[in-house]
């Protein structure tokens, strides 16, 4: 077990520390024109105000738009371009028939008055038509052309692309230069670019300016109070928290405090997981031995610690949206109220590491878990969920607004997103109940749900057992009626003692005769030996637990089966052999049940229960007296023979079992009245001078 233990306690310890932010020092929750919801905020060292986002981008994007990118010019194009108009071919318009431009004296013309405009756009600089495209959607004013290594700057609309560079030299002077011809000398195919961005040198130098950007607008110093409780974040404050935010983020990067960091958190979420499993182990013992047990605290703890650190480290959404409470429900449903209430608060102080500020979300969070606990004694029903999730987001809101108030914070001034996070936080606790089955099915665990389902008696098994055994159904019926008033008045599980009572006997369905509950006039026991009437008897226990696997009972009930005799003997026949052979040693095992004994309060509570229904029907009278001798006899010889030595039951609970089932047996066979009859006319006319008959109670 302790293996397990350590096991347990040091896995779930790593999962959690390793996925813990390591940056959570300044984790607070502030808002433009929201108040600021924590204590006085100093400053622990000097630091800069930096500008916002906004106005940092807004700069940068000045800064983008006045800045002139560098184009290396070649010189060589230049000339190469216009040698290249001078002999290129001319197209008459002839396909088939073409002269070269300097032959043709009416071409002459329009060859040089091409040269001088390219010479022209040239002079200006023509640049790519995807580079100038996007140099003019960013905005840019001028540029700046390097010649022979000396820079000199020009304004953006007067350097030409190919396209507009064409476009300038085809339309220019239409009146002298018909376009037509003009599209006879194919400039087209000739013009090149003479200007190339050199990319580097513009960003390096785009960059430069981008960085002499001042970025500060202030400087706080060491000790200055940053902000105070209650007070309004203005836009001046915002500024200063996301500075000093960034600041001390930075700060832990440099310091290299990082394993420091690490051992800390281990330390702390190893003493909370220690301290968890030192209390199962003290008090609820078996959890540790039942390893679905074991998993489902531990899992739920660890997935809602890693759920919350992921949520802070990432700044995603709210803690408050994170279901909480989810974990108590999941507990006191299959397992008890008090380690719900324990793992609830170990888990809160857990997520509590990774908030700044946790002081709000440790008292909103035990509180809620303290109201879920009470508010799911018994889930038998689905609205119960919707009840719990309703109350749970209520005392949220409740809680949250108190707490506020108490801080200095009008109910204008308060932030009412929080509110939209409890809803959220309710919406998803609906979930539960889904998630219920899911673990159910996971873990092997059995919710009242369940168990009140189990409980219709349209139930096969419950159906069989009442059309074949009708008598020992309403001995069953009876002894579940029994056992939940006995498990309510000493706080055990009433639904699961109740389910477990009437499946207890269903092995009787096999012979239904051989029970005197089931018979008439004739008792089949009169022809078989003591031994064969003993195993008779004791097959309803290994039937019943044979009939539970074929109809897929839960391990709970076939514990109910298996227990509700213990290792006890079929006292009668055992007895009457004993009688029968005086001499003989005589081994008691064929008389004795297979057992285990009970290990569980509701185990023993069906034991002492159906040991005193079914002794209670041969009672000549029931009077107070015979009650209590019976269940004081029956109650008394379990305990003294030591069948309840293996189960948390006190004296204290026995006690209250045996007052409890004296009281309910003695209101089942109340003495009931004796109601006169009606005479008949004549025979008042006869009788008038008789006394009347009096009530008697």
């Amino acid at each position: 077990m302790w293996i397990r233990i350590v096991l347990t306690v040091l896995l779930s310890s790593l999962i959690i520390v390793y996925l813990m932010p390591r940056s959570a020092t300044f984790n607070y929750e502030y808002r433009e024109g929201h108040p600021w919801r924590y204590g006085d905020l100093f400053a622990k060292q000097k630091f800069n105000i930096e500008m916002s986002d906004s106005a940092i981008s807004a700069q940068e994007d000045s800064v983008r738009k006045a800045f002139q990118p560098y184009f290396n010019v070649n010189a060589t194009v230049r000339p190469a371009m216009i040698a290249k108009i001078k002999s290129v071919e001319v197209t008459t318009g002839d396909s088939e028939n073409k002269v070269k431009a300097l032959s043709n004296r009416e071409m002459a013309p329009y060859v040089i008055h091409a040269s001088q405009l390219l010479d022209t756009v040239y002079s200006h600089g023509v640049v790519s038509p995807q580079i100038y495209d996007s140099l003019q959607n960013v905005g840019v004013k001028a540029v700046r052309l390097i010649t022979n290594n000396v820079a000199y700057s020009v304004p953006f609309s007067s350097i030409f692309s190919t396209q507009s560079a064409y476009q300038f030299i085809m339309n220019h002077d239409r009146e002298r230069f018909s376009p037509n011809v003009m599209a006879r000398l194919n400039i087209n195919l000739v013009l090149e670019e003479n200007a190339r961005l050199d990319y580097e040198k513009s960003k390096e130098e785009c960059d430069d300016q981008l960085a002499r950007i001042p970025r500060g607008v202030g400087l706080v110093v060491a000790g200055e109070r940053i902000v105070s409780r209650g007070e309004i974040v203005t836009p001046e404050i915002y500024l200063k928290l996301k500075s000093y935010d960034k600041v001390v983020q930075e700060e832990e990067l440099e310091n290299d405090r990082l394993p420091y960091i690490i051992f800390g958190q281990f330390i702390m979420v190893l003493i909370v997981l220690s301290v968890l499993a030192s209390f199962v182990y003290l008090f609820r013992r078996d959890y540790w031995q039942n390893w679905s047990c074991a998993v489902l605290l531990y899992s739920l703890v660890v997935v809602f610690s890693v759920v919350a650190s992921l949520m802070v480290s990432q700044h995603f959404y709210h803690i408050f949206m994170v279901p909480v409470c989810f974990v108590p429900i999941v507990i006191r449903v299959f397992l008890d109220s008090r380690t719900a209430f324990v793992f609830h608060t170990g888990m809160i102080l857990l997520i509590s590491f990774v908030l700044t500020y946790p002081y709000e979300f440790i008292l909103l969070q035990l509180i809620a878990g303290l109201i879920t606990i009470q508010t799911l004694r018994e889930l038998q029903q689905r609205s119960q969920v919707f009840q719990a999730a309703f109350i749970i987001t209520v005392s949220y809101m409740v809680f949250y607004t108190a707490y506020e108030l108490t801080v200095g914070i009008s109910f204008q001034e308060m932030d009412r997103s929080y509110f939209m996070f409890f809803l959220i936080n309710g919406v998803c606790l609906l979930f539960t109940y889904p998630m219920l089955w899911a673990l159910e099915k996971s873990f092997g665990f059995v919710s009242d749900v369940t168990l009140v389902e189990l409980s219709n008696i349209n139930h096969p098994l419950l159906q069989e057992l009442s059309e074949n055994c009708p008598g020992t159904f309403q001995h069953s019926m009876q002894v579940a009626n029994l056992a939940a008033e006995v498990a309510k008045k000493i706080g055990a599980k009433v639904q699961l003692v109740r389910t477990g009572a009437l499946y207890h006997d269903i092995g009787k369905t096999k012979h239904p005769g051989y029970f005197t509950e089931n018979q008439g006039s004739i008792n089949p026991h009169d022809r078989l030996t003591e031994q064969r009437s003993a195993a008779a008897i004791i097959e309803h226990v290994t039937y019943g637990v044979e009939l539970a696997g074929k109809y897929k009972l839960p391990d709970v009930i076939k514990r109910f089966i298996t227990t509700h005799h213990g290792k006890s003997t079929t006292r009668y026949f055992y007895i009457k052999y004993k009688n029968a052979h005086p001499d003989e040693e005589v081994d008691p095992a064929p008389f004795t049940y297979p057992g285990p004994n009970p290990s569980t309060a509701e185990e023993a509570i069906l034991m002492m229960c159906d040991g005193v229904e079914a002794a209670s029907r041969s009672l000549q009278e029931y009077t107070e007296d015979t009650v209590a001798g019976i269940v004081d006899k029956i109650v008394d010889s379990l305990l003294d023979e030591g069948y309840f030595s293996e189960c948390d039951i006190t004296l204290r609970d026995i006690s209250i079992a045996k007052s409890t089932l004296k009281e309910r047996l003695v209101n089942i066979y109340h003495t009931r009245i004796t109601y006169p009859e009606l005479n008949k006319p004549e025979e008042e006319n006869n009788n008038n001078s008789s006394p009347q008959p009096q009530l008697q109670s």
